[in-house]
């Protein structure tokens, strides 16, 4: 567990799994990603994260709003489990509910998650990725330090040559 000003970034509980369905079901946040996830997606994307935090001793936290218990959505790290130019790397991510956009929660988990990838891991450098259109995105990863990578841009090897969300960009932050 992770204990900031006003987040705790902790492991998933099955009450999670109802608000995290709810994000997956949710247009807009997931307006970058190739298609809404049903209840059942979003319950096996849960269950990979958790068997990742068994075997790696990490993964992606749930962002709980410290004043109120109340679900935010998630971020951390995880390998990267894809061929790509960036595929030796861990990754960091996000993604929060509509209800926590534009509060500065999302910035608040990532900065925490960084810190605690460069105390546990040795990991030389954390990616992020998105694509193009992912504004948001693109602009946290910025304000976290991490400098656009162009040299480390793929195409998402899980998503069919015509799909418009197949090339990513990649950020990328090295150890100091």
């Amino acid at each position: 567990m992770i204990v900031t000003e006003r987040l705790i970034l902790r492991r998933w509980h099955d009450a999670d799994r109802a608000p995290f369905a709810a994000m997956g079901a949710d247009p807009l946040v997931m307006q970058y990603f190739p298609s809404l996830l049903t209840h059942a997606e979003s319950d096996v994307l849960i269950d990979r994260v958790e068997a990742h935090f068994s075997h790696r001793g990490y993964g992606m936290w749930v962002i709980q709003r410290r004043a109120d218990d109340v679900f935010l959505g998630f971020t951390g790290l995880m390998d990267i489990n894809f061929v790509s130019p960036i595929d030796k790397d861990v990754e960091i991510g996000w993604r929060l509910a509509t209800h926590a956009w534009g509060q500065g929660y999302a910035e608040e988990a990532a900065r925490a998650s960084l810190a605690w990838g460069w105390a546990n891991l040795a990991a030389a450098r954390i990616v992020a990725m998105t694509i193009a259109a992912n504004t948001r995105s693109w602009e946290l990863m910025a304000r976290l330090e991490m400098a656009r990578r162009p040299d480390l841009d793929f195409d998402h090897p899980r998503l069919a040559d015509a799909d418009p969300m197949r090339p990513h960009i990649v950020y990328a932050i090295d150890r100091r």
